[in-house]
């Protein structure tokens, strides 16, 4: 049986689930142009609260091309996060090849400094599974 295409990695109590989709109504693979969503969920599962205060992604094509994207916070967001809290955003990837991955780190900040935390690699391909239902908030 195939490993899945997504990823689940914890650091230092900070749990990343990541899970990306290929969006072919999107696409235009005559122009070399593949459009990805992924959705992110970080879950806090340690004793402390912590603030994510920035981004580290390493993407990869199908042609060995790397990109490097650095910046702060996601999607405008620095999430804060309490012991058991979870956030989850999406957002979007585009490859100029059908498939690629990516994999990173995010800084989180807390009362005693600053900590990394991996993003386990993960694969942007058009067989993917789709994405599951977003979990409904009461």
């Amino acid at each position: 049986m195939a490993s899945s295409p997504h990823s689940d990695t914890t650091t230092a109590g900070i749990r990343v689930q990541a899970a990306a989709q290929f969006l072919p109504q999107d696409s235009d693979p005559e122009d070399k142009k593949f459009l990805f969503t992924y959705r992110i969920t970080l879950t806090n599962l340690g004793e402390r609260t912590a603030q994510l205060v920035s981004r580290h992604w390493v993407i990869v094509d199908a042609d060995g091309k790397r990109e490097v994207v650095r910046g702060p916070g996601v999607v405008g967001a620095f999430p804060r996060l309490a012991k058991g809290e979870s956030y989850t955003y999406r957002s979007y990837c585009p490859l100029p090849t059908t498939w690629g991955t990516m994999e990173g780190s995010y800084t989180f900040q807390t009362e005693g400094g600053t900590f990394e935390v991996a993003i386990g690699r993960f694969f942007l391909v058009p067989t993917a599974p789709p994405l599951p239902a977003e979990p409904q908030r009461s």
